[in-house]
């Protein structure tokens, strides 16, 4: 690909549409030993950072309040796909913090739940051990296809930058045994 064909408005908007086609997002944390954990949350998006209201009974809640390391993954389905080795995915590194239950931003953000997810929000919300965790993206990346990996930087996450513009090496080939 060749960088000056590159139309970084059309990249960015297609991360963008690719993270906001989905209700879920898939979690990568790590527990205060080191132990990874890999699973997903419902997620709102709001004012550029992404929510999720999650219970201590999993795992990935227990990890976020002990160190607030996380990173999301937003992951073409493989039916959509064009090829199965190259999904579109969108991965961003995050720090995430708690946002106080009895702050006017947990309201505001509950609201925004239960406008996107429905009345059921309401029955989680009186359940003491769920949290809000405001997840704000440090960096990230955006694979497009073969030799379309894009790396998303900068302090508003508005810098873009194609990351291997020569394509993948080849090994030689191996010769059959005569």
């Amino acid at each position: 690909m060749n960088p000056k064909t590159i139309d970084l408005d059309q990249i960015r908007q297609s991360y963008s549409a690719l993270a906001q086609s989905f209700s879920s997002v898939l979690l990568a944390t790590v527990s205060a030993d080191g132990e990874p954990e890999a699973s997903y949350a419902a997620y709102l998006q709001h004012d550029g950072d992404y929510y999720i209201y999650v219970s201590e009974l999993s795992a990935h809640t227990r990890n976020l309040l002990a160190n607030g390391k996380v990173c999301l993954l937003f992951l073409e389905d493989e039916d959509k796909a064009t090829h199965l080795f190259a999904r579109q995915r969108v991965t961003y590194h995050c720090k995430a913090g708690e946002i106080d239950r009895d702050s006017a931003a947990f309201d505001d953000l509950m609201s925004l739940f239960e406008e996107k997810f429905g009345a059921f929000i309401r029955q989680l919300q009186s359940m003491q051990d769920f949290h809000l965790f405001r997840i704000q993206p440090q960096r990230g990346s955006f694979v497009q296809g073969f030799a379309k990996a894009f790396a998303i930087e900068g302090d508003d996450l508005s810098q873009i930058r194609h990351m291997n513009d020569v394509g993948h090496k080849s090994r030689a080939p191996i010769e059959a045994p005569a």
